[in-house]
């Protein structure tokens, strides 16, 4: 195969590639980074790609060891490695306080929003986390199962906009 066949086949098969690169990374602009890197790594090992076997799924398989080795290097990034002598900070964990301050306010908004959810939303969502299933739910509330499902789905949507402070953002 060419170096303008490769590349042709590679401009194509971008697209299909673009859904798995969103799926991986749950984020545009970093999937559109894994995809470039996925060709770019793609095209510069063209010639370890044997003719006559499956590109597509080739490129799949780079792009998925890609994002598992950037994944890997950006945890290792924030791994905290003790260079002191004495090994100070590993050895003074027994000083070491954690403010709770955080957890608690944020454990009160949350209580407080499943607080001011309708009845008729908050009982299955509550149920559902307690574990319950929902058929068990629609049962025990004398319901439609699907009914169950709606509310439980309105009621993480009405606490999810309530407590979008919390959202985490990488």
């Amino acid at each position: 195969m060419t170096t303008l066949e490769f590349s042709y086949s590679l401009n194509k098969l971008s697209s299909t590639l673009k859904p798995f690169a969103l799926k991986l990374t749950r984020d545009m602009d970093d999937a559109n980074d894994l995809l470039q890197d996925t060709m770019v790594k793609a095209f510069t090992n063209r010639d370890k790609f044997t003719e006559g076997t499956n590109l597509k799924a080739w490129l799949y398989t780079i792009m998925k060891n890609t994002f598992i080795t950037n994944y890997q290097r950006m945890v290792r990034r924030g791994t905290f490695v003790d260079t002191t002598d004495n090994l100070h900070y590993i050895n003074s964990s027994d000083s070491l306080i954690e403010n709770g301050a955080y957890g608690n306010f944020a454990m009160d908004d949350i209580t407080d929003a499943i607080d001011n959810l309708d009845d008729v939303y908050k009982t299955p969502f509550m149920m559902h986390f307690r574990g319950f299933k929902y058929h068990e739910i629609a049962d025990k509330l004398q319901i439609p199962i699907g009914t169950v499902k709606n509310r439980i789905h309105i009621a993480r949507k009405l606490l999810k906009d309530e407590l979008v402070v919390y959202r985490h953002k990488n």
